[in-house]
């Protein structure tokens, strides 16, 4: 079995899911959800919702995804309860040691592991696993290989339609450094969506560098169906409930082999940006990246044609008041325009921009369409029968479920009760989703005023919904116990060095250019640990184990290097991708060295130390990474540099970095440096800067920071993020 996963971002669009058929439905609360600007659900609204889902078969998943700080724990715990005890089918959670620590207290609670936690590859599923996870959201960059390995060891739910984040899930703080927003905590600016200019040729001009297509498997569901997935995710609760529709009918179809070209041609009408990838899963192809457009591009319906003035689109489609288009010119957007009037040549329309011959009309929004979509409507088959016979109660019967009267019935003495009436009756369902179907009617002549039989009728069908939307969950309640953190200092300074020399570091933490080529550094003062970044596949892991093993320890930024160094009998020094927050982040984690949120202020980070944290505290601060080729993947006409500049429309310079692990992969730092000290172990990034040496002989001088670094920030160290 698998499923069909829809996106509900209100109810609205949880009725649109359900309705096309979708199995299952994700959606948030309006706290501790990655969407925080979706509109979302309080808990008696959620509750209903999940009566109605359940009475039709549907399951209901909860996400509450975000980073969680540590005086919102107990908030955070107490809503998780809540929401289980009201019917949530499992909870989506993206913090794994959070996840752990809930297992432990609460084992009834099905959790399922969100693609925030960068979970690609067998050590991560295997960790996911054992910490009480029933199924992994995979990272959008897992490839079908790695997918098909990490679905025998857990279930896998995998995206398949939407919106894909240009950064390695759960890795982005682009929005939180350069928007003041975090992305982490449900409030990303969307940053990747802008303008940006690439120092090399044939890039260098403004374009949407880091916007991504939105991902469409279409027909190679059918590979990741083989490969073991059992939950095929559509991305989308920021969008309208008619893409919900769109998107839920098209897999649907493809998944019971009922093809239908205009299921394409639909979702395409209801929201497609860049018209389409397949995503990374399949390989990076040429459509990956949307360079030109940004937003929703629609469907091609015809070319410009300019006549007297007017507008007239040569197309055989014919629209209606209230469609609207989007108009391309050499593939990039120069405005909008709206339907005026239907032509024998095609349809004319108006526009503020000036359009030209040849220019291409795109369809964005279908109003004919959009009411088809919302036109479906999911009901139950029941199947009624009923006596009402003389001297006993009426007697309804729902599916083998007995509902009676309240009194005796006595014999007419003017119009007596007919089959015909019992069934005008019982046709109408009030509120509830049932398709009515009748069996046996008996009726002996009985009297039973209008007043009463309809409030038989009401009776029976509230008993009945209460019986199939009843919530199966056992009920909980609170009983965890916060731990309490032996807040104690530490004294040591870490640098992270790109392959450079640093013999003023306690420890030394090496960043290879291209790791299966990378050797042993020559020995220094500290201990050195070799730096793994957050994804990697498992064929990628098992070439470099051998130069793993030179190390005295891993640097890590992806869970997944728990396992990794349990195997290789390593000490692990969990770094700033683990987005370890709270308390229970820091009691959970059994890491020799834990690096604490970089998005977290020094008051919060300072609660949260003991005598194994550290906390990132100057110099370059990465924003992304990204998994793939800003480039087009290009491979014969690259530069093959190690570093370039990503400029933006405000002109700042974001510099980046490539590296080598199996492929290229590339790092975006933010445009200016971190200057600042810190509460507990100083955490020194020299990425960027070849003298390591002199950035951790300033590591605690916040003065000469500042005249060393010239461009910086202080970052969250004080102001809180949202």
């Amino acid at each position: 079995m698998c499923e069909i996963l829809a996106p509900a971002g209100g109810m609205d669009s949880a009725l649109a899911a359900i309705n096309s058929g979708a199995d299952a439905i994700y959606l948030g609360l309006s706290q501790f959800s990655a969407r925080s600007a979706a509109e979302n659900f309080d808990l008696q609204s959620f509750k209903e919702l999940s009566c109605h889902a359940h009475a039709l078969g549907v399951k209901v998943y909860v996400a509450m995804n975000t980073l969680v700080k540590d005086d919102e724990l107990e908030k955070f715990l107490s809503t998780l309860i809540d929401v289980w005890n009201e019917g949530a089918d499992a909870v989506i959670l993206s913090d794994l040691f959070l996840g752990k620590y809930v297992h432990k207290y609460y084992p009834e609670i099905k959790l399922h592991l969100s693609t925030q936690a960068g979970i690609c590859n067998v050590y991560g599923a295997e960790i996911a696993k054992k910490y009480g996870f029933s199924r992994v959201i995979l990272a959008r960059e897992t490839p079908i290989e790695e997918i098909r390995l990490i679905s025998g060891i857990i279930e896998t739910e995998v995206f398949v339609q939407g919106a894909l984040c240009t950064c390695f899930s759960g890795q982005c703080y682009m929005s939180a450094f350069a928007g003041g927003n975090s992305g982490n905590r449900g409030k990303c600016k969307q940053p990747c969506r802008k303008l940006y200019s690439i120092d090399r040729d044939g890039f260098d001009k403004p374009a949407y560098r880091l916007s991504l297509s939105d991902l469409s498997v279409g027909n190679s569901i059918n590979e990741l169906f083989s490969a073991g997935v059992k939950s095929f995710k559509i991305e989308g609760r920021m969008r309208r409930p008619e893409y919900v529709s769109a998107a839920v009918l098209y897999y649907k179809n493809i998944l019971e082999n009922n093809v239908n070209t205009d299921d394409l041609r639909a979702l395409k009408r209801t929201y497609n940006r860049g018209n389409y990838t397949k995503g990374l899963a399949f390989g990076q192809d040429k459509t990956f990246i949307s360079y030109a457009v940004q937003g929703h591009i629609g469907e091609f319906v015809g070319n410009v044609r300019v006549e007297n003035g007017k507008y007239i689109c040569l197309s055989s489609e014919k629209f209606v008041k209230g469609d609207s288009f989007k108009i391309l010119r050499d593939g990039t957007e120069v405005g909008g325009a709206v339907f005026a009037a239907n032509n024998k040549d095609g349809f004319v329309i108006d526009s503020k921009n000036k359009l030209k011959n040849g220019d291409k009309v795109f369809v964005t929004t279908d109003s004919s369409l959009n009411r088809r979509l919302l036109d479906f409507e999911k009901r139950i088959e029941i199947t009624v029968s009923a006596q009402f016979i003389k001297g006993s109660k009426a007697e309804v019967d729902i599916c083998g479920n007995k509902f009676f009267g309240d009194i005796e019935l006595r014999e007419a003495e003017n119009r007596p009760l007919t089959e015909d009436d019992i069934r005008t009756c019982f046709s109408k369902v009030d509120k509830y989703p049932f398709k009515v179907n009748f069996g046996n009617l008996k009726t002996d002549g009985v009297f039973l005023a209008a007043s009463e039989i309809n409030a038989l009728r009401r009776k029976s069908y509230k008993e009945y919904y209460e019986i199939i939307s009843a919530n199966g969950n056992k009920k909980i309640a609170s009983k965890h116990v916060l731990p309490v953190i032996d807040s104690t200092s530490n004294t040591k300074v870490a640098a992270i060095v790109c392959e450079s020399y640093c013999n003023n570091s306690d420890i030394v933490i090496f960043k290879p250019n291209e790791y299966e080529k990378f050797v042993e550094p020559r020995e220094m003062k500290g201990a050195k640990y070799i730096y793994l970044p957050p994804f990697m596949t498992s064929e990628e892991i098992e070439r470099i184990k051998s130069v793993v093993k030179k190390f005295d320890g891993i640097y890590c930024d992806g869970s997944w290097a728990i396992g990794l160094s349990e195997e290789l009998n390593k000490p692990l020094f969990a770094g700033t991708g683990f987005n370890l927050s709270n308390c229970i982040d820091i009691f959970e984690c059994n890491a020799e060295y834990l690096t604490i949120s970089k998005e977290l202020t020094y008051a919060e980070q300072s609660k949260l130390s003991t005598a194994k944290t550290f906390a990132l505290s100057s110099g370059d601060i990465k924003l992304m990474d990204l998994i793939y080729c800003p480039f087009g993947k290009q491979c014969k006409n690259c530069d093959r540099r190690l570093k370039y500049t990503f400029t933006d429309e405000n002109g700042r310079k974001f510099p980046v970095r490539r590296y080598v692990s199996g492929s290229c992969r590339f790092e975006v730092f933010n445009f200016s440096s971190l200057v600042g000290t810190s509460p507990t172990g100083v955490l020194v990034d020299c990425t960027l800067n070849g003298a390591a040496e002199n950035c951790v002989k300033i590591a605690l001088d916040i003065q000469n920071q500042k005249l060393y670094y010239k461009n910086y920030t202080r970052g969250h160290s004080v102001t809180p993020i949202l």
